[in-house]
């Protein structure tokens, strides 16, 4: 058996394309049925994201090429569409990619922790349905732990790279715990919804959503238990808030200087952190004279951002250097396995011989022969039957000029120690 990657993602095939090829819940059982009988599949995991569909599995190596045909034929795409955007990896370049897969380094954000629990999930529902083999199952085991060694030993995963993220990280650094901190959220969109998602994460628990209509934030606030106001009453609930988010498509600044003032006012000038990723702006610039007002704008937060991408990238670097060298010990323990199994079917033919020899000798010794003449006749056969195998091989080689592979059964017949 072989380990095979093949699948499309996001740098290879469009939407259109993705779309057409994806898994979803439904047609998975029946589509890891279709794959062991059609391709002679041992064990088998599917992936399917918006960014990606990839099959990952134990596959005969004679029937590697039919999982193109099987893929098209099961989700009814023409293979000449989908052949150019296929990539296939086989044995050690197929574990690399799925741990490159696991750790985000092959993500449309470099470093992204959702797509290893994607991968989990995946994996997940091949093991329900019976679809993993032995060599399937400590493929994906060791590529999650390649993950977690690749989270522990680097920084990949430790930097802001969207701005929604940013915004939330810009809060968390200004204020060491949002636990007690009340932040009011102008917009319900789904930067917004970003922004919620990661305060909430981050222990936020007081969050104030205010929109132009309240039945847009309605939906929102339930997510996170968070109180509605409409854009107009934002100046009677300024000063409740320590920190600012505002995404709207509002043309003309929601949040002037003076209402920020009287707030503050209202504070008995508390800080005020004030985060506009706005285009055009929710905020007046002229917020940022106020002395106990911090305004960041988009440009800030973008700035922070590709700063931020850069860094992940100098952690690529460690962490492509961790996945190849697990890569290439899983393979060496995939080969070692390989070695075990010639191992022990040489060990089986020889005692196969050895027994079959011994009893023909003990029928002659019941019959009466001579055990001398007996024991010698064993120790010939035996011999000439063990030798019969390696002399065929160095005759081969020798007759076809190939000394490497001469060398090579010299040395495991032990013939360069004498």
């Amino acid at each position: 058996m072989s380990l095979l990657a093949i699948g499309i993602n996001h740098q290879t095939a469009p939407l259109e394309l993705r779309e057409k090829v994806a898994f979803g819940p439904d047609k998975l059982p029946e589509a890891l049925s279709q794959l062991r009988k059609y391709a002679d599949v041992k064990g088998s995991v599917i992936l399917s994201t918006c960014n990606r569909t990839e099959v990952y599995c134990d596959i005969k190596p004679t029937s590697k090429g039919r999982l193109i045909d099987w893929l098209s034929e099961f989700h009814r795409v023409n293979p000449q569409e989908l052949k150019p955007s296929i990539y296939i990896h086989e044995e050690q370049a197929a574990i690399r990619h799925l741990m490159r897969v696991c750790c985000g380094l092959d993500s449309l954000v470099l470093g992204e922790p959702q797509i290893l629990g994607q991968v989990k999930q995946a994996y997940s529902e091949s093991k329900d349905l019976a679809s993993i083999d032995a060599a399937i199952e400590k493929l994906f085991q060791k590529a999650f732990s390649v993950a977690k060694r690749v989270r522990t030993e680097t920084d990949i995963g430790g930097n802001a790279v969207s701005v929604a993220y940013a915004a939330c990280t810009l809060a968390k650094h200004i204020f060491e715990s949002l636990t007690n901190a009340t932040v009011l959220l102008v917009g319900a969109g789904e930067t917004i919804e970003l922004v919620a998602k990661h305060l909430a994460a981050n222990g936020c628990q007081n969050m104030i959503v205010a929109n132009r209509t309240r039945e847009r934030a309605m939906g929102l606030a339930e997510q996170f238990d968070a109180q509605v106001i409409r854009l107009q009453e934002i100046p009677e609930h300024l000063a409740k808030a320590d920190i600012v988010i505002s995404s709207t498509a509002s043309p003309l600044p929601i949040i002037g200087k003076g209402m920020v003032e009287k707030a503050l006012k209202a504070r008995r000038y508390q800080p005020m952190l004030l985060v506009d990723i706005a285009v055009p702006r929710d905020v007046e610039a002229e917020v940022s004279e106020i002395g106990d007002a911090y305004l960041y704008s988009v440009d800030d937060l973008q700035s922070i951002v590709d700063s931020n991408i850069e860094q992940r990238k100098v952690e690529a670097i460690q962490a492509e250097a961790i996945v190849s060298e697990e890569s290439a010990a899983f393979m060496s323990w995939m080969r070692s396995l390989q070695a075990v199994d010639s191992i022990r079917d040489y060990r089986d033919s020889a005692n196969h011989i050895r027994e079959e020899l011994v009893n023909k000798s003990l029928q002659a010794l019941a019959l009466g022969g001579d055990p001398e003449r007996i024991l010698q006749e064993l120790s010939y056969k035996l011999t000439n039957k063990l030798i019969h195998a390696p002399t065929r091989a160095l005759q081969q080689a020798a007759e076809q000029g190939e000394p490497a592979k001469l060398a090579i059964i010299r040395q495991s017949l032990g013939l360069d120690n004498l």
